[in-house]
């Protein structure tokens, strides 16, 4: 992040980073889940995110059943770990992985219920690279950054073998199909289609959590200039209230059922944000309740500013990028493919990179810092990669080396976005003054 380097030297590094990720993850990362599983005797299925989604979807479709009922939930764990999980063992995994989402998720998954989910899990993977490719561009757009094909190429190369990226891939995570209509519905928008774009913002709630902040946003900004741009809230509307009533009409009530399968996701997973995982161990979990209240707060004082900001605008994309942000920072749920959401910070970073050089000191040293953070994944993957041929054992008792920025990385890109979004408020400020 410090340099731009050339296109070619930045296209091998890009492949190198590739077979070095993808090499970690395949066999030290995996290696050491199947070796740890095997000594305290942990249940291994499919282990697919998509599972309990694709078999909930097919039985409440196909056979009439609650996807939220006890039963369907035992019949996932055989799927998803080979067994029912036994309560009674100590090492048995804590995730229930019961159907924990909007029912009208099903929807999406409805083309493919008819194939055996063997065929689902081949497409889906392809899928999720094609959909997480997309999104690079779509995020470059929004931004308004052209860059040459070779840099953009490697730009894809560099986010599909990103860690976040390649956990998703792997446990064929819905956050990475979201995080696709995320930056499909921001593009949209920016380039004026702004009933397209609710329709994919829409499409994005069926994972809330993610999709929240942006929704909120979107509709302020939206309603902030409702003549010109009401038609995003009416493809948001009209797209929501088709899910909501095709939702009621295949399974009466579900959102009293999809609350209660919320309360019990939570309660035995504990998830935790970022901010909590952080500082939980000094301040306690209030502790990173607080941080989040002010960077909620800090963040709204910067996007009630920007709300009048043209679709099309600098300062519309930076908002979009701030509110993903901190979305990642917020949610309670810190695993590393969420952080998906954080590519287009990464690009407008990348993109004002020559004016956060030549901002303060500190401001330089924490530019390093997240740098740094961003490029350590693939550093300690290389490095785990060469000492898996010499040592295999040693390798496997590193496994967790790439994973040691995931908390710090997000705070950082936190923090230099809202830096960026304090810098695009004043300089609006002193250009009214100056008109």
């Amino acid at each position: 992040m410090l340099k731009r380097p050339q296109p070619v030297f930045l296209f091998i590094v890009s492949m190198l980073a590739a077979a070095s990720m993808w090499f970690y993850v395949d066999k030290v990362l995996v290696g050491y889940q199947v070796a740890d599983a095997a000594v305290h005797d942990r249940p291994r299925g499919n282990l697919s995110d998509l599972y309990p989604r694709w078999l909930g979807a097919r039985e409440l479709l196909l056979h009439g059943r609650n996807p939220y009922s006890p039963e369907i939930t035992a019949e996932i764990q055989k799927g998803y770990y080979g067994r029912v999980l036994d309560a009674s063992r100590p090492d048995e995994p804590r995730d229930q992985q019961g159907f924990a989402y909007p029912v009208y998720a099903i929807f999406l998954l409805a083309p493919v219920l008819g194939l055996s989910f063997h065929t689902v899990q081949i497409l889906f993977h392809w899928m999720l690279i094609a959909f997480t490719a997309a999104s690079v561009l779509l995020w470059l757009r929004t931004l308004q950054w052209r860059l040459p094909a070779l840099v953009t190429a490697s730009c894809m190369a560099l986010t599909l073998d990103s860690l976040p990226v390649v956990q998703g891939i792997k446990l064929q995570q819905l956050s990475l199909l979201v995080a696709a209509l995320l930056a499909a519905s921001a593009a949209s928008v920016a380039g004026g289609f702004l009933f397209l774009g609710g329709m994919f913002l829409a499409l994005a709630t069926i994972k809330p959590q993610l999709a929240g902040p942006l929704v909120a946003w979107l509709l302020i900004w939206a309603v902030s200039d409702w003549k010109n741009r009401r038609r995003l809230v009416l493809g948001f509307g009209a797209t929501m209230v088709l899910l909501l009533v095709g939702s009621e009409l295949v399974l009466p009530s579900w959102w009293r059922m999809f609350l209660e399968a919320i309360r019990r996701y939570h309660q035995y997973t504990n998830n935790e944000s970022v901010l909590d995982e952080m500082v939980d161990w000094t301040f306690g979990r209030f502790g990173g309740t607080i941080l989040a209240a002010v960077a909620v707060l800090s963040s709204a004082v910067f996007l009630w500013r920007l709300r009048h900001e043209r679709e099309d605008s600098r300062e519309f994309a930076l908002s979009v990028v701030l509110v993903l942000a901190l979305t990642v920072m917020i949610i309670p749920m810190y695993s590393p493919y969420n952080q998906v959401l954080l590519l287009p910070a990464i690009f407008l970073l990348a993109k004002e990179s020559r004016s956060l050089l030549s901002a303060s000191p500190a401001v330089r040293v924490a530019y390093a810092a997240t740098g740094l953070a961003l490029a350590w994944p693939w550093m300690a993957a290389l490095g785990l990669s060469v000492v898996w041929f010499a040592s295999t054992s040693v390798a496997l008792r590193g496994w967790k080396l790439p994973f040691y920025a995931t908390l710090i990385f997000p705070v950082l890109m936190f923090a230099l976005t809202l830096l960026s979004a304090q810098d695009r408020v004043t300089a609006l400020r002193v250009d009214k003054v100056a008109r």
